[in-house]
């Protein structure tokens, strides 16, 4: 039996605009949100990250070039050549989180990371497209950093909203919040809410109920992405003693860690915990191949989510490709990938955002063409 999926196009209709939307995704990661945008009939063209694990994946799963470049260093030639000419351009992006993110401790303006978002602000001003989106962590809105980003798009005459989803409302078989950003040139622009969606929460069972069990430490024969790490002896007892949605207060004290027991350890309960089955996944962060990293723990058997659950998580299609045949799986590295990725969901719905705000202001969008071909 095949992994549920959720069809997000099946309530929405008349969307298709006339004229098309071609995308270039800065920071695009393993392709997540390319993917989306692909299944929305969004036209991504070009793929730009800093890391070279990234490629393949990218390639791998999806019709767009990939450029192995510093957005630091990118200028805007190399974007704008990319679009195709009288088409709307939408410049896409999620900006490295981790130093806005609620699990990083020392965020400071002193990180490089957190300057990225002027980047991505000064190839909008530089490359003037049409559109533009943006996704990040919830903390980010609260930074100078992302108020001085939405000021320039306005100067810029881009009509702006941005809001906090739960990417569990929209099918996401796992409870995400995300900070969402639209802007168009054509009037004012919205995400799709999920009630147009109509769809019901996603389940760890929905998800991932029908792979095959393995233990910890084995690989699945046909799938070398459904693997886990081994786990040690007393990390074995402590998740046979673990009950789905429970905590390591349930443990024995033998079994409880001795970080555990001290003030500042009691506050992480959710820790070498696993999840339930008949609700949404935690949060995927980069390390959620880890029994002992947060609720990672299979909810039935003795071990931690697989890389491919992870990725099932991020709704990743159950076939997405992230290193080539007969190359060895380094889990630290996948995990990375996965955990830092746009959810291949969140990505469809924004896409499917962008061709209703166009399909609705088609009029707009015409004398906006013909005011840019008057003016050469």
């Amino acid at each position: 039996m095949a992994v549920k999926e959720i069809d997000l196009r099946k309530n929405i209709k008349g969307i298709t605009p006339k004229r098309k939307v071609y995308a270039v995704d800065l920071f695009c990661g393993a392709g997540g949100l390319t993917h989306g945008l692909e299944r929305a009939g969004v036209d991504v063209r070009l793929g730009i990250d800093i890391d070279p694990a990234c490629e393949f994946p990218y390639t791998a799963n999806n019709k767009a070039k990939f450029f192995l470049k510093s957005v630091q260093e990118l200028e805007s030639e190399d974007v704008s050549r990319f679009f195709r000419k009288n088409g709307i351009h939408l410049l896409a992006g999620c900006a490295p989180c981790q130093t806005f993110s609620t699990y990083n401790q020392k965020a400071s303006q002193d990180d490089k990371r957190w300057w990225l978002l002027m980047e991505f602000s000064r190839l909008i001003k530089e490359i003037n497209p049409e559109l533009v989106t943006m996704e990040n962590v919830p903390n980010l809105v609260d930074q100078n950093v992302f108020k001085d980003f939405v000021n320039e798009l306005e100067q810029l005459d881009y009509f702006v909203s941005y809001r906090i989803v739960d990417c569990s409302d929209y099918g996401l078989p796992q409870q995400r919040n995300r900070l969402v950003l639209l802007a168009s040139k054509f009037g004012p622009i919205n995400l799709l809410s999920p009630e147009i969606f109509g769809e019901e929460p996603m389940t760890v069972r929905d998800a991932i109920g029908n792979l095959p069990p393995i233990e910890a430490g084995e690989v699945y024969e046909n799938d070398p992405l459904h693997q886990t790490p081994t786990l040690s002896p007393i990390n074995l007892r402590r998740i046979k003693a673990s009950r789905p949605g429970g905590t390591w207060r349930d443990w024995d004290k033998d079994l409880q860690a001795a970080c555990h027991k001290k003030d500042t350890g009691k506050t992480y309960p959710s820790v070498y915990g696993r999840m339930r089955w008949d609700a949404p996944a935690p949060t995927m962060t980069t390390q959620f191949f880890g029994y002992g990293n947060g609720r990672f723990g299979h909810p039935e058997q003795d071990r931690a989510i697989s890389l491919r659950e992870g990725a099932i998580f991020q709704s990743f299609p159950r076939d997405y490709k992230f290193v080539p045949p007969g190359e060895p799986i380094i889990k630290k590295r996948i995990g990375r990938l996965i955990g830092n990725a746009v959810p291949v969901k969140l990505g469809e719905v924004i896409g499917l955002s962008i061709h209703s705000h166009v399909s609705k202001n088609i009029k707009t969008v015409q004398k906006y063409f013909r005011e840019q071909m008057a003016n050469g």
